[in-house]
């Protein structure tokens, strides 16, 4: 059996260390696979890796998709992995500072399974962390054939 990941998707680099610091700080921090864009998430979950060792990978038992990202944002990644036999069912969390109604009704009308407004504060954050990935790696269920 693998080992389950979480995908971050995260273009912030200050983000993403508050990201690894919380879940370093629950265990979790080598289920952690990060993606700086959405071009590059979606490299890695259609296997498009230049590296074939890391094309090969299982999918993540979740991705934590960030909203405003350069280039494609967050939606318009969450509709590419909708739109993908590979992917369609696999969990995704939107994990975003934005609190606008349309990005919130956006993400549940593509197919989001939870959106969640990134808390400021660090321990607030660390605790998200660790609900989130205690839960998507242990707690939840997922159907035969389904991604992970």
């Amino acid at each position: 059996m693998h080992k389950k990941t979480i995908l971050l998707v995260e273009d912030n680099p200050d983000d993403i260390a508050l990201a690894r610091r919380a879940f370093s700080k629950c265990g979790l921090e080598k289920n952690i696979v990060i993606a700086h864009d959405g071009i590059e998430a979606l490299n890695y979950l259609f296997n498009r890796e230049e590296d074939a060792d890391r094309g090969k990978t299982n999918l993540p038992a979740v991705v934590l998709l960030d909203i405003k990202m350069p280039g494609m944002n967050g939606i318009e990644v969450l509709k590419q992995i909708r739109s993908q036999k590979r992917t369609a069912y696999l969990p995704i969390v939107m994990l975003t500072s934005s609190d606008n109604q349309q990005d919130i009704f956006q993400s549940y009308k593509y197919g989001a399974n939870s959106y969640i407004l990134k808390p400021v504060d660090f321990i607030k954050f660390q605790e998200v962390m660790r609900h989130l990935g205690f839960y998507w790696l242990t707690a939840n269920k997922y159907p035969v054939g389904v991604g992970v």
